[in-house]
């Protein structure tokens, strides 16, 4: 396997979080059937943040998923806009290397329509 380094990262993930497995899948589907992102991976975590003054703790899910980086703009408002949470962690990062088969696959994964 050949490991590709990117002069300009062509490729990112998208970390998201979500209150429960159900959600997280169906943002994610949605988000693949729409060639937003290749695929998806839902894992449960413990999550402990600060919301309107206080200090809250809940069970959550983690979401991470692989796209090209001209579509993480797209990917993020739709996953934003279907999401449950008034303010939805939805962020992205850019890849700065990876097998050139599985990039290939991301390209091949992500139509964009």
């Amino acid at each position: 396997m050949t490991e590709v380094r990117l002069d300009l990262p062509m490729y990112a993930m998208l970390y998201m979080t979500a209150g429960d497995a159900a959600e997280a899948r169906s943002l994610v589907l949605g988000l693949i059937e729409r060639g937003l992102v290749a695929c998806g991976n839902i894992f449960p975590i413990q999550s402990i943040y600060r919301w309107k003054g206080r200090i809250e703790e809940a069970q959550e899910v983690a979401v991470i998923m692989k796209t090209r980086r001209e579509l993480v703009d797209r990917a993020i408002t739709a996953a934003r806009d279907a999401h449950s949470y008034e303010v939805p962690c939805v962020v992205a990062y850019a890849m700065e290397t990876g097998s050139a088969d599985y990039l290939r696959w991301i390209d091949d994964a992500t139509s964009g329509e």
